[in-house]
């Protein structure tokens, strides 16, 4: 991990080996996203009841941006009691490990896609056509742009999707993907 890793102890003893483990396992959280902005790590032992045990618990806090807060809360149940810290330590990460990952893939579904534009065929000749948007412009197409009909199949009326560029005579379409044979769904 690029960032420090901030890490507290209390009622816990400080030891090379923890810090060393927290350390590591912080830096593998950048193979799960390689935008963290902050991490800090709470390693606590509160003082509770004699009767409840004192049970360890680790909190790890992740920022990513655009304003993502993560936490993962790791605690020793009662029939944990007998576990190390370094368990405790371990599902703490791999709770912020899956968190991550979730976080990662909903942003990748996130990213906006443009809505592609949709036209009908209005006027069909023997090697070419013209599609009219939604704001009543005409664009150029070539029966070579058709992709997954034959151009002899084509009806007036048709709804298209199309790649459009400008040619020399003004807009046309690169690319016209038929999307419904029946009439105006604009």
């Amino acid at each position: 991990m690029r960032l420090p890793v901030e890490i507290s102890y209390r009622g816990v003893e400080k030891t090379p080996d923890i810090d060393h483990l927290i350390r590591s396992k912080a830096a593998r959280l950048d193979r799960f996203c390689d935008h963290i902005s902050r991490c800090d790590v709470a390693v606590e032992h509160p003082n509770q009841q004699q009767r409840s045990g004192n049970p360890f618990r680790v909190r790890i806090d992740v920022t990513v941006p655009p304003g993502h807060e993560l936490v993962a809360d790791e605690k020793q149940t009662e029939h944990e009691m007998h576990e190390p810290l370094t368990k405790i330590i371990n599902d703490a990460f791999k709770t912020m490990e899956r968190q991550l990952k979730d976080l990662v893939e909903r942003q990748r579904h996130e990213v906006k896609t443009h809505a592609e534009p949709r036209a009908l065929i209005t006027k069909l000749f023997s090697d070419y056509g013209f599609i009219t948007d939604g704001g009543g412009v005409d664009i150029y197409f070539h029966r070579n742009a058709i992709v997954n009909t034959p151009f002899e199949e084509l009806k007036v009326g048709m709804e298209v999707r199309y790649d459009q560029s400008q040619g020399e005579m003004g807009p046309q379409a690169s690319t016209v993907h038929v999307v419904s044979t029946g009439g105006p769904k604009l």
